[in-house]
């Protein structure tokens, strides 16, 4: 069913929070501004007013972060207040919030990009979101990469403002997602073309323990699009040996070094996968037959079931553990143009796969149930 009314609404990208703390209402935006749907009673509201772009849903508290001109806000909206947190730096941006809602975290180029590094404006005619992938994505990522531009990820204290900085690289920085969990310990990666960077990392919030989070062990193997199991246990990620040849969902346990994989069919493979908070159940958003899986039969959301494959007594915690995933289809998505993609998500209570769709010319949140009526 479509949960939005607005044209051009959309849900958050597939591992940011877009659910409050209570589990209560989907968070999403609206060329206006930011809203809540009410997952129970099946209506909306705006709590943000204006152009703005959204962070996350708090963790702990009733609020959303978002980034609104040059400048970083939290509003609560059990209180309806508003709070400037800080300024940004200079070609700066926020990406994730931590656990207790204590820590932003961000990145800055600290020279401007190349134009060649910039993606290309689509027509407007031709755009019909702005969360559209632009048409020059591969090569304006090549000429990204190859740049080196300095770049610092910093962390922003949310009551204070305080800015701190924890890393310094010339490798372009990305993707910053937080622990559920843990709110010290940071994900990010190293973003350019996947077979030619060492994607997946994690840090502390003080610096310390930089780690890489896979080891590539073939030429042209790719991994990515990752994203947090709910207990912060496990660290998720689309993984082709090589790519667009064999493929996996893969797993690494952040506490005890354990690997899981689980194999998905061509047809099934998916821009982006993500997972119950019990870990019980997977989905995905499919491809069209220009992804780089090359699928002619993936334009699909779908559910997975995991299932491990028996041991039979080899008990050796340093060898990767297999599994084979067990799809259904739950929505066809012939018509949905995969420019925007749709980045699925399953809602609290597990009942719902979320997802965001063009099938009917404008975006719309949309969600299917997972159990069969």
């Amino acid at each position: 069913m479509r949960l939005t009314g607005e044209p051009n609404s959309a849900s958050l990208y597939f591992n940011q929070n877009g659910y409050t703390h209570d589990g209560k209402y989907l968070v999403y935006t609206t060329p206006d501004g930011i809203s809540l749907y009410d997952l129970a009673a099946a209506k909306s509201k705006q709590i943000v007013a204006g152009r703005v772009r959204l962070i996350d849903a708090g963790r702990k508290y009733p609020r959303v972060y978002y980034t609104k001109g040059s400048a970083v806000f939290v509003t609560d909206y059990a209180k309806n207040e508003t709070r400037k947190i800080a300024d940004l730096p200079e070609r700066g941006s926020i990406a994730t919030v931590n656990a207790d809602e204590t820590l932003l975290a961000g990145t800055y180029t600290e020279s401007p990009l190349p134009q060649n590094a910039l993606p290309a404006s689509a027509p407007q005619a031709a755009q019909s979101h702005p969360l559209d992938q632009p048409a020059n994505k591969e090569q304006m990522m090549e000429n990204r990469l190859a740049a080196r531009i300095p770049m610092a990820m910093f962390t922003v204290n949310v009551e204070s403002g305080e800015r701190k900085i924890l890393h310094r690289a010339t490798d372009w920085l990305n993707h910053l997602l937080f622990s559920p969990t843990d709110p010290q310990l940071l994900m990010f990666c190293h973003e350019g073309p996947w077979h030619k960077i060492d994607r997946i990392w994690t840090i502390r919030t003080d610096g310390t323990s930089l780690t890489k989070i896979h080891m590539r062990t073939i030429a042209m193997e790719i991994y990515g699009h990752e994203f947090w199991s709910a207990d912060g246990n496990t660290i998720w990620y689309d993984l082709q040996t090589p790519r667009g040849e064999d493929f996996w969902v893969a797993g690494y346990n952040v506490k005890t070094g354990a690997r899981v994989r689980y194999h998905v069919q061509r047809n099934e493979w998916s821009i982006h996968f993500n997972v119950t908070r019990d870990g019980s159940l997977f989905c995905g958003d499919g491809g069209d037959p220009g992804q780089v899986a090359r699928a002619p039969d993936g334009q699909w959301i779908y559910l997975f079931r995991p299932e491990l494959m028996e041991n039979r007594g080899v008990e050796d915690p340093s060898l990767i553990r297999p599994g084979v995933f067990h799809a259904e289809k739950l929505v066809n998505m012939a018509k949905h143009k995969y420019r925007l993609e749709p980045n699925v998500s399953f809602t609290p209570d597990q009942k719902w796969v979320v997802f965001r769709s063009n099938m009917f010319g404008p975006t719309y949140v949309f969600a299917v149930e997972v159990k069969k009526s």
